[in-house]
């Protein structure tokens, strides 16, 4: 089982030219795999357009971090030397790919929109790269991170924010998929935006951090602001007519709230009724994207009650509204310690970010739920550029695909499917985490453990697949789904798991609850008996068939015959001396090794936690 080579024709190149930094990359957009925007190369360079336009003297650095404070002036010859020996080794990279030249694109946002010498800065870079730079408005930078957000995810229903370096977005969105298309809603309104990016609002703290320098700098109190700044604008209307600009920290953060509040109330008034009835029943879930959100991620990641965090991925992962707005204390953590993934740069940043955080929840008390997306520009241009029947395809199985071509990974994956228990009349149900396209996902990879050759490893290298193996880079697939990805194909190798793995383990069943713990387990446990009887994976042509599974919900199950639980028929062939691989010393430990699972003491979470009786039912009834 190799990796695709894919076609030249099929490689993108993409320079994102933000205000924090300059992303480089090139997809790969082969049909097969498209859905999840697989990356085989990426670089950022961590050049500031923004704070560059800030910098106090001709001859400051782009780079070192600052708050970028200072008047407003064009962008530096050496910040624009910088750009271009950045984007000419780019060219070079693309050309060792063999990415076609009409495959580049430059797309720049605000902080090349609105420099001083934006004409300029774009005639140079065509001088020396033959590139166009592409500039995105606001409205279609809106849109752009929205598509974003939406590749991030199978479904997304919620409010959208994308936090840039000089301005940041909201709107709602529902984007949904089905077997053969794809639909995303926005606000008719398109993105509010305001001027409220990581680096404005540095800069901004900072100025008004200079004029009150007596103020009492204890808790929230460390980032009220003052400062002139931009009235806030939507891709419809201004949000507001002009105002005096806030003169304290204090009125910056009442000015900011006032302006969020209408700015939900007018996205309110178009908002579908499914997104307003959640409103009002549980909350919204909000959804982020951009580098400073996603540095906030990562400073949560470190702090998450399951430490070390096991997934070390930012998209899919999610944090309730009371641990979202822990900012006193990812204050400290930022300034003292050493974070995974926060540059010095991003660290001095963290003060504006807690600054928005706290904003965002006292102005919008109806999220509930946030999830962090990588989705950002690249993602969200190449997204948004698919056919929409790829763009409805499960981001999972797209992804997965590849590794089950050489099997008959379809027929496997319904095999495994047969064997979840469905609709009941007893009100039970699997997680929604254990959905087809995980089961078939599971189907696909059941089988790469075993090319390491050796048992010491096979779980193992299992367990690793969804977070530092193949799947590590796949978009599109929440952090509960690759725990319990992980846990299936560990457990479907046996699950002997050597010390540091074990606590590997045993930190991704803590970002799961006690059910999708066990439905894991049972998973792992049914694609092990199934590669058991098909161990390459193959149902060769005119075979007659060794196994069909049959799983369902009864009553009168459990040692004293009282419990409801799970009853898994298991057919194999009547002729039980032809076929060595379902006679009973074959079959026998495997199913042993279900019905072990339904033990009371084996439960999830301990005596009161989760578990359910299995009862394997063996009938030698296939031709």
């Amino acid at each position: 089982m190799s990796l695709r080579s894919p076609a030249p024709s099929s490689l993108y190149g993409l320079v994102d030219m933000g205000s924090n930094g300059i992303r480089f990359s090139i997809t790969d957009l082969s049909p097969s795999t498209a859905r999840c925007l697989p990356t085989i190369y990426t670089d950022r360079e961590g050049i500031s357009l923004y704070d560059a336009q800030y910098s106090t003297s001709s001859n400051s650095s782009s780079t070192s971090g600052g708050s970028g404070a200072g008047v407003k002036g064009p962008i530096p010859q050496e910040v624009i030397d910088d750009v271009l020996r950045s984007l000419l080794k780019f060219k070079t990279v693309c050309a060792d790919f063999g990415v076609p030249e009409t495959n580049i694109r430059i797309l720049a946002t605000e902080a090349t929109r609105s420099a001083v010498n934006s004409e300029d800065f774009r005639r140079q870079i065509l001088k020396e790269t033959q590139w166009e730079v592409d500039m995105l408005p606001k409205e279609a930078e809106g849109r752009i991170g929205a598509m974003g957000v939406a590749s991030s995810f199978r479904e997304v229903e919620g409010l959208v924010m994308d936090l840039g370096g000089g301005s940041t977005q909201i709107t709602w969105m529902i984007s949904r998929a089905d077997s053969s298309s794809s639909s995303i809603k926005t606000s008719p309104k398109g993105s509010i935006s305001f001027p409220y990016g990581a680096a404005a609002m540095t800069r901004l703290l900072a100025d008004l951090e200079k004029q009150q320098p007596n103020k009492n700098k204890s808790g929230l109190h460390l980032f009220k602001s003052k400062s002139p700044m931009t009235s806030s604008s939507s891709s419809a209307s201004s949000m507001t007519p002009a105002a005096p600009a806030p003169s304290t920290k204090e009125e910056l953060e009442e000015t900011m709230k006032a302006q969020f509040r209408q700015a939900y109330a007018d996205l309110h008034h178009d908002m579908p009724e499914t997104l307003r009835h959640k409103a009002k029943h549980g909350g919204l879930t909000l959804y982020l994207s951009g580098g400073g959100f996603r540095g906030w991620g990562y400073l949560l990641m470190s702090q998450h009650r399951t430490h070390p965090y096991p997934i070390p991925i930012i998209n899919g992962f999610s944090a309730g509204k009371r641990e979202f707005q822990q900012t006193k204390e990812m204050g400290i953590v930022a300034a003292e310690e050493s974070v995974f993934r926060i540059s010095k740069r991003r660290a001095a940043q963290v003060p504006a970010v807690a600054f928005l955080v706290n904003v965002l929840i006292d102005a919008l008390p109806v999220i509930s739920t946030v999830r962090f997306c990588q989705g950002g520009v690249r993602e969200g241009f190449f997204f948004d550029s698919l056919p929409q029947e790829v763009r409805a395809q499960d981001p999972l199985t797209a992804a997965t695909a590849q590794f089950g071509s050489e099997i008959n990974a379809e027929e496997i994956g319904e095999i495994l499917w047969n064997a979840m228990p469905g609709e009941n009349s007893l009100g039970r149900e699997i997680p929604a985490t254990i959905s087809k396209g995980l089961v078939r996902a599971v189907a696909d990879l059941m089988y790469m453990g075993g090319v390491v050759g050796n048992k010491e490893s096979r779980a193992v290298v299992a367990l690793g697949l969804p977070i530092t193996g193949v799947l590590a880079g796949v978009h599109g697939v929440s952090h509960c789904e690759r725990a319990v990805l992980a846990l299936a194909l560990c457990t479907r190798w046996g699950g002997d798991l050597p010390p540091p793995y074990a606590d590997l383990e045993r930190r991704l069943k803590g970002l799961l609850t006690n059910q999708e713990v066990w439905w894991a387990g049972y998973l792992g446990r049914v694609a092990a008996l199934v590669g058991e009887v098909y161990p390459a994976g193959r149902i060769r042509e005119n075979m007659k068939k060794r196994l069909e599974l049959k799983a369902y919900w009864a009553d009168g199950l459990g040692k004293k015959g009282m419990g409801q639980g799970v009853v898994l028929e298991v057919k194999c062939r009547r002729e039980e001396g032809r076929d060595v691989l379902t006679t009973p010393a074959v079959l026998n430990p495997l199913v042993e090794a279900l019905e072990k699972l339904g033990k009371k003491k084996n439960k999830v979470g301990g005596e009161h936690g989760f578990g359910v009786p299995v009862d394997v039912r063996i009938a030698r009834v296939l031709p």
